[in-house]
């Protein structure tokens, strides 16, 4: 995909000088670098966020936790299972 960037003159001249020392473009480069950044920076923010429950004493009497479809139903039925 093409897009357009405003880079600063000093950096975009040292990004082109190192481009042609490794043997890449200017947008292999870039790429990469930008690839690096977003997977450095990723790992924290793709954490699934996992709720903590606070209740006692488990579920009701008669809910079958081991049975995701009864869980399922008891839900779809408005039925509180803690």
């Amino acid at each position: 995909m093409r897009t357009t960037l405003a880079i600063a003159d000093n950096l975009l001249a040292a990004a082109k000088r190192e481009a042609r020392r490794r043997g890449l473009t200017l947008g292999g480069l870039i790429e990469a670098a930008l690839q690096r950044e977003l997977a450095a920076r990723g790992g924290a923010a793709t954490r699934p966020v996992v709720p903590v429950l606070s209740g006692r004493g488990g579920l009701r009497p008669g809910v079958d936790a081991t049975s995701n479809r009864a869980l399922l139903d008891l839900l779809d039925l408005g039925t509180p299972i803690e």
